[in-house]
């Protein structure tokens, strides 16, 4: 049993860093959005 619980406690932790990792690369990815966006606003 004690052999369980740590597998279940790494499989957490791993679910949380794919989850911030995503949220992360998701949040970069509006800013590069936003910034090519303001850039082509300004050219014009």
């Amino acid at each position: 049993m004690s052999k369980r619980k740590p597998a279940a406690v790494n499989r957490r932790a791993k679910e949380e860093v794919n989850k911030k990792a995503i949220i992360w690369t998701g949040a970069v990815f509006l800013v590069i959005i936003l910034a090519m966006t303001l850039l082509l606003i300004l050219n014009k």
